[in-house]
């Protein structure tokens, strides 16, 4: 998969200029995320339903500290 695949990336409402944090991209069935003070770095992709159960376990609260 090339970064060309990804459309629509987006950076997290919590980024600020001396914070890390990531930017999620649209992918036909899921997305990708990347590190984005790294972008070179590359990416990881999560299908649909890897990407809805992640999403509903941060609903959930399942990743608070």
């Amino acid at each position: 998969m090339k970064n060309d695949d990804v459309s629509r990336w987006r950076t997290s409402s919590y980024t600020t200029a001396t914070q890390t944090c990531v930017e999620v991209g649209a992918l036909a069935d899921g997305a990708a995320v990347r590190d984005s003070k790294d972008r070179a770095a590359g990416y990881f992709v999560a299908d649909q339903a890897q990407w809805s159960a992640f999403i509903a376990a941060i609903k959930a609260g399942r990743f608070e500290r």
